[in-house]
């Protein structure tokens, strides 16, 4: 096979790869071999009908067709490997020749382009130190924490004075477009500042009594009359006011298990110190990835970027083509940090040799798929339906290579050594947790291949 690599841009490639005939004969074997499971030719069973016969019934346009679908992948995936070059995206394949007739010499050649991560240095980690910030735990941390808890057992009372930010307001609403009313609700129990209904709501209730009304103008949310522009008029039936419970003993025997509001204190203070643990974690690891970026130019590729700046603002719940300057900004810096991560991380675990085993990914998986409440199995097959599974090896990829550089790398706080190993671990329990996983994974993976192959309606051989 030869391959020639034309470098389009830092971040994509095209690649020509010619394809000699004795690496294209098997897959034509082969493509033979499955139409002649097909077709039926008299005076052969079924699968034994000679590769010449296949060419005649079917056209050898046909059986090479099928053998080039089958080799491209391979041949594709070998040129990448050969050329080291690492792919960020699906490529564009385009076939320039290939043979016409079963005695036809040419060759098959295509070109695959194909956007790629660029080529940068990484720091060498031994001996590196990286000093962070400390997650501190403060008086007014507990405090908020406290305001929290009492706020859930706050009570509404009403109170006889004009409505303002934070208020409980009953309301009724109409609202009318040329005069006449499309909507209208009543007893609505709203709170005032909290921007949960129409645009211009919580302007207009801000200072109106009980009894008291108002008409302002919005745009209707929903119904048959959805972003029409409306004269809506509210009427304020009640106000009602949070009202929150002394903070002493009583509050905490009622809120808590605790019978002194000093105990309750020394509880959620103990809570938040062991949450300031993993906010401890975090702030090192943005160090350490922050330290890995540092100074490198690292061009991005288009074409995935402009895809995942729109995946982007659609999560931030905006069409590409309607969002404002600061949305679009907002989604950019957001996709350009992802990807610059991304690429410092694969350049990372590839630099550690880091190796993604069966039971890495089946747990990462099993635990994604508790957090949404599904059915581990379910989820993995899926995933393996859509083509997705080289996206969760890659993840894994990346967090094994992130905790085994962090494990290199010296973390100080104020000077002082950071030990990070309850959540960094170890090597030698990575090791053993992976050797006592190794069963269950595989038992998973088998539970996985059965349900495959249960749905196909085929049997294993």
């Amino acid at each position: 096979m030869k391959i020639s690599v034309r470098n389009l841009e830092p971040t994509k490639a095209k690649l020509t790869i010619t394809v000699d005939q004795d690496e294209f004969d098997p897959y034509l074997e082969d493509a033979r071999k499955e139409i002649a499971e097909q077709i039926t030719v008299p005076g052969f069973r079924k699968g034994h009908v000679p590769g010449k016969l296949v060419d005649q019934r079917v056209g050898f346009g046909a059986v090479a067709g099928e053998a080039v679908n089958k080799a491209l992948p391979d041949m594709y995936a070998k040129a990448l490997d050969e050329k080291d070059i690492r792919p960020m995206d699906q490529p564009q394949i385009e076939v320039v020749e290939m043979p016409q007739s079963a005695a036809d010499d040419t060759k098959l050649k295509f070109t695959a382009t194909v956007e790629r991560r660029p080529e940068f240095e990484l720091p060498n980690l031994e001996g590196l130190e990286i000093a962070v910030d400390k997650a501190e735990v403060s008086d007014d941390d507990v405090n908020n924490r406290l305001g929290t808890l009492r706020q859930r057992f706050a009570t509404l009372v009403g109170v006889d004075r004009p409505a303002q930010k934070g208020d409980f307001a009953n309301i009724d609403l109409t609202a009318q477009t040329d005069g006449e009313t499309v909507d209208s609700q009543e007893g609505v129990s709203y709170e005032i500042g909290s921007g949960t209904m129409l645009d211009g709501l919580d302007e207009a209730l801000e200072g109106l009594s009980a009894g008291e009304e108002t008409t302002f103008e919005s745009t209707l949310e929903g119904g048959d009359h959805e972003g029409e522009k409306a004269q809506v008029k509210v009427k304020v039936n009640s106000v009602k006011a949070e009202e929150l419970p002394e903070l002493d003993d009583d509050f905490a025997q009622e809120a808590s298990e605790f019978d002194t509001l000093d105990e309750l204190k020394a509880e959620i203070r103990k809570n938040i110190e062991a949450d300031a643990e993993g906010r401890q974690a975090t702030i090192a690891r943005d160090a350490f990835i922050e330290t890995l970026e540092e100074g490198l130019d690292i061009p991005l590729p288009k074409g995935v970027r402009n895809n995942m700046v729109e995946q982007q603002l659609k999560s931030m719940g905006v069409e590409a083509g309607k969002a404002t300057s600061d949305q679009k900004k907002e989604a950019e810096e957001a996709v350009d940090k992802m990807l610059k991560d991304q690429m410092v991380l694969d350049a990372l675990a590839e630099k550690l040799d880091v190796q993604v085993s069966q039971s890495d990914v089946f747990n990462f998986l099993g635990t994604i798929a508790q957090q949404y409440g599904m059915d581990p199995n379910m989820f993995i097959q899926a995933l393996m339906r859509n083509g997705q599974i080289g996206s969760a090896v890659e993840e894994v990829a990346r967090s094994k290579g992130m905790l085994a550089g962090m494990r290199q790398v010296k973390f100080t706080v104020d000077g002082e050594p950071l030990d990070l190993s309850g959540f960094l671990g170890s090597e030698e329990a990575e090791a053993q947790a992976e050797e006592d996983e190794s069963v269950a994974a595989a038992a998973a993976a088998a539970a996985v291949a059965d349900n495959l192959t249960s749905d196909d309606g085929t049997d294993a051989e």
